[in-house]
């Protein structure tokens, strides 16, 4: 049923791209990799949409659902049941529905669907709140599927869902009716407008209410975690049409309306918590011990079965017991107490202390309540996947299901799945979830172009299972493609023919996600289903969560880490067909739209569960693209840096002092007649050049100290010494000798090249450095300092083998407690962290030393990397104007004193989006302890 010729690129239907020009003009991208960059999400089935859609508003949403459009909605892509594919139009919410309002001191927060969960609640902080819903995606997923999909998660289990915590939303029917279910007038406003659907919700309420069976039912299935079909507790929950329509919106994956924004109460986020990992002989016990477990009442109580703890072992936080265990049939529960008071946390700790020793544990337990011992446990909860995922066989899909079942049935259907898993030879498939809900995920690897029968047989057996204990076959992800034909099954006709009807209701064209909850289709599941190309080693891990991509810079200009390497695959795939026509065209869309809009910034590393850094793949690609001219010229360039940096310092005075329209026009001419990836464009607020490095001997030094080439090429900002000047003084202030090697001039973290691609080139510098720091630092004994924080991570990829630091980090550690409290302090500090300083873990130091220069310090709305990159926003700036448009407007909206950064062609950046002058934050310490 998985034909390969389905993954074929067929032209779109012209008569349906110009019903959609005629409903809203200019919002149809509809390129080969438009299409196919959006035909894959996280769930394990692949559809092409005829074209992507970006409206800007929920007025043009209404405009295209009156046209009567076959539409499904996407924001994050994070849904694992393929409810975000379509073959039909995708409409993108996530470009231009991402408003967060906090309302009453964060007691409720309004947000539209393309604003990513983990960003709500860094708004919400503030106030001490959050939102009700924690599931594992929390930094991707995106509030459109939050509601779409009524998501829970590791805490919140049915009573702060959203389902529980939605007070309205603002609704756009298929009609093209808007609703705001908030309005004092909704009803009389839904009655007016959709008389037919007002009357037939009360006709359901009333036939639903009446029925013993259907109250029974409705009764058991929503007493669990509970995503199959829809919401049908809200005939039992509500009253008035406007909240019934409301709540059966809640998990209807965008089958009955489109959700521009939505009020949700929020929950307390407790600031204290202690966690433990309990480990038992056997998996019954282990469930055995949750009714004493729960009366002490955790926050949380996650389960990982035997063979979870055998992955879980290889994880490098896992601890010596956990490493030495030998692991038979145990099983164990991560279990975390979270409350407001360390008081109330020391009641929850004792009780937990007179508990535990009655369990009859297999190794001995320990509550913790430090930072670095809680991550470590969560680590190895939330890495089960990456885990799994990761090691797969290439060429394999990763399956994330997950079930629930009342918790007294827990301990037999792990047993039986685990029979299951055998019986169709599913190897390494770990069970974990939420014991304290009887909420159970599971992970499979299937190939699909060869084993879709086992997994058709595999799925019989398992809604078999899970139905036949009274349970349901979604509990968090949603019904999706994955569960649709089974939906009947787990209701029963009664019920099945009230959700038909509500479908009926809202939606009778049936224009709002084909195919998805409800399907007369048995089949529905087996069909569409994603096939994994093998590609090349950068990325051939790629599960297609989408956790990178709101974290990548590029992400509403071009393509996401997730969209580059999808499209690797597309291109691979459609020249394994012999489709050259389509290879031709996504290699020469993927040029601009992957390659050359990298920021290569490797931030989506930090994001993703298998750990793939994208620019890896980016600077192989360059690299690809060199002939060997051009890599004996960047080679030669590594081989005289000295020179070479003077003369981009030269070029840069020159310019400067000439007419700015001249020199604007000179570098823009230069583009047209080579690459614009090649020619910097300059522009008039760029500086003057910079200072040349110049040797600083000393005797029994402290550090070795390496100014950044960046201080040669670019001047300091108005108003400050620049950092080289800057650190130099704060050390001679603390009383640390600094010694620059002689050959600084010549010497170079290696990123331009690395970046670039370049490799002949990174090699020469390679080289040099390390025979040069060796010797300078003594075989390694003394510490380098770097005073920008991409040189600094250049530098400990260049020579791993010997210490490197950071000018903050060293600073915040040795200079700090040397230095005079500043006589002045600045009110408010703006502060860029960069995407350097991220990754090398420099956020407590940053934070140490602007708390010590101001008394207010924000990070801004927005924030994420400028994507400046170097070069890359002289190359290409409209890149950076992409990456710091969220944070820029942040920035001027608010009323600072100053502007930091850590790096000089970061605030470089940032200047040029705010208007505001950006120093390095060192430059700040100077002055503020001079």
């Amino acid at each position: 049923m998985t034909d390969p010729e389905s993954r074929r690129l067929t032209a779109s239907d012209p008569t349906l791209l110009a019903a959609v020009e005629a409903a809203v003009p200019g919002i149809a991208r509809t390129r080969a990799s438009d299409r196919l960059g959006m035909a894959h999400d996280a769930s394990h089935y692949l559809l092409t949409p005829q074209a992507v859609l970006v409206p800007e508003s929920a007025e043009q949403v209404a405009a295209l659902l009156r046209a009567g459009l076959p539409v499904t909605f996407r924001s994050g892509g994070t849904s694992l049941s393929g409810q975000a594919v379509s073959e039909h139009l995708l409409v993108d919410t996530r470009r231009h529905f991402r408003g967060i309002e906090v309302l009453d001191e964060g007691a409720r927060v309004r947000v539209q669907p393309g604003a990513v969960l983990r960003q709500v609640n860094a708004r919400l902080a503030p106030y001490g709140r959050k939102l009700g819903p924690d599931p594992a995606s929390e930094s991707a997923c995106t509030i459109g599927g939050v509601v779409a999909n009524n998501s829970s998660g590791m805490t919140c289990g049915t009573h702060a869902n959203t389902y529980r915590t939605l007070e309205s939303m603002t609704l756009v029917l298929p009609s093209g009716t808007v609703i705001d279910t908030g309005a004092l007038d909704a009803d009389e406003r839904l009655r007016a407008l959709e008389p037919d659907l007002t009357k037939g919700l009360e006709r359901l309420r009333d036939r639903v209410r009446s029925n013993p069976d259907s109250v029974r039912r409705i009764t058991a299935q929503f007493s669990l975690k509970n995503t199959m079909g829809y919401g049908l507790n809200s005939f039992l929950d509500h009253d008035s049409p406007a909240q019934i329509l409301a709540h059966l919106i809640i998990g209807s994956e965008g089958t009955l309306g489109f959700v521009a924004e939505a009020v949700l109460r929020t929950v307390p986020a407790h600031p204290l918590a202690a966690t433990g990992l309990l480990i038992f002989p056997t998996l019954r016990q282990a469930m055995a011990a949750m009714p004493d477990l729960v009366a002490i009442a955790p926050a949380a109580v996650e389960l990982l079965d035997a063979e979870s703890l055998r992955v879980a072992q290889s994880d490098p936080q896992a601890d010596d017991l956990l490493r030495t265990l030998a692991v038979h049939d145990h099983a164990a529960l991560l279990i975390e107490w979270q409350e407001p008071h360390a008081d109330l946390l020391a009641e929850r700790e004792r009780a937990a202390e007179t508990l535990l020793p009655q369990l009859g544990l297999a190794a001995p337990a320990r509550l913790s309540r430090q930072a670095g011992g809680r991550a470590a446990l969560w680590h190895i909860r939330k890495g089960l996947y990456a885990s799994v995922a990761g090691a797969r066989p290439t060429g394999t899909t990763a399956l994330l299901e997950d079930v629930a079942v009342p918790v007294a049935a827990l301990a037999d259907l792990c047993d039986e799945l685990t029979g299951l898993f055998a019986t169709h030879h599913y190897e390494r498939s770990v069970i974990f979830g939420h014991a304290k809900d009887g909420n159970l995920h599971f992970m499979l690897n299937e190939r699909f172009d060869t084993g879709l029968q086992r997994y058709a047989d595999f799925t019989h057996d398992m809604v078999e299972a899970v139905l036949g204990r009274g349970g349901t076959l979604k509990a968090e992800h949603g019904t999706g493609r994955v569960m649709a034909p089974f939906v009947r099954r787990q209701y029963g006709q009664e019920l099945y023919e009230v959700m038909r009807e509500v479908k009926h209701l809202c939606d009778p064209a049936g224009i709002l996600n084909p195919g998805v909850v409800l399907t007369d289709d048995p089949h529905t599941h087996l069909r569409d289903l994603k096939t994994v190309v093998t590609v090349e080693p950068e990325v051939d891990r790629c599960v297609e969560c989408g956790y990178c991509e709101p974290v990548c810079p590029s992400r509403d200009l071009t393509t996401t880490p997730r969209q580059r390497i999808v499209l690797r695959r597309e291109l691979a795939a459609a020249q394994a067909a012999g489709d050259h026509t389509l290879a031709r065209q996504l290699e020469a869309e993927y040029g601009y739209d992957a390659v050359d809009t990298c920021a290569v910034d490797g931030m989506c590393a930090t994001a993703c569960p298998v750990l793939i850094n994208t620019g890896d793949l980016t600077k192989r690609l360059r690299a690809e693209r060199h002939g060997s001219l051009a890599q004996k010229g960047w080679q030669s360039a590594a081989r005289h840096w000295d020179g070479a940096t003077r003369a981009m310092n030269l070029a840069l005075d020159t310019a400067a002092a000439t007419p700015p329209r001249l020199a604007e026009s000179a570098s823009r001419s230069a583009r047209a007649l080579t690459s614009p990836d090649t020619i910097p464009q300059w522009t008039r607020d760029l500086p003057r050049g910079g200072t040349r490095r110049r040797p600083a001997p000393a005797a029994d030094p402290d550090a070795v100290y390496l100014p950044s080439c960046l201080n040669t090429l670019f001047a300091p900002a108005e108003g400050g010494p620049g950092v080289m000047t800057a650190f130099q003084r704060l050390a001679e202030r603390a009383g640390l000798r600094l010694h620059t090697p002689k050959q600084i001039a010549s010497l170079c973290c290696g990123t331009p090249w690395s970046s670039k691609g370049y490799t002949h080139g990174h090699h020469t510098m390679a080289r040099r450095v390390h025979d040069t720091l060796l010797q300078a630092t003594d075989n390694g004994r003394i510490p380098v300092v770097s005073d920008a924080a991409s040189c600094t991570e250049g530098y400990r990829h260049l020579i791993p083998d010997l210490h490197v630091l950071d000018a903050v980090a060293y600073t915040a550690e040795h200079i700090l407690p040397r230095l005079p409290t500043p006589a002045r302090r600045l009110p408010t500090l703006a502060l860029h962290p960069t995407c350097s300083s991220t990754r090398l873990g420099l956020d407590a130091a940053i934070t140490h030393i602007a708390q010590t220069i101001a008394d207010h310090v924000v990070v801004p709305d927005g924030w994420q990397c400028c994507a400046f990159a170097g070069d890359r926003g002289l190359l290409h700036p409209e890149l950076t104007a992409s990456a710091t448009h969220a944070e820029a407007a942040s920035v001027t909206a608010g009323d600072y004193t100053a502007h930091a950064s850590l790096n000089r062609t970061c605030e470089l950046g940032l200047t040029r989006a705010t208007g505001k002058p950006y120093h390095h934050l060192l430059e700040l310490l100077d002055q503020a302890t001079a």
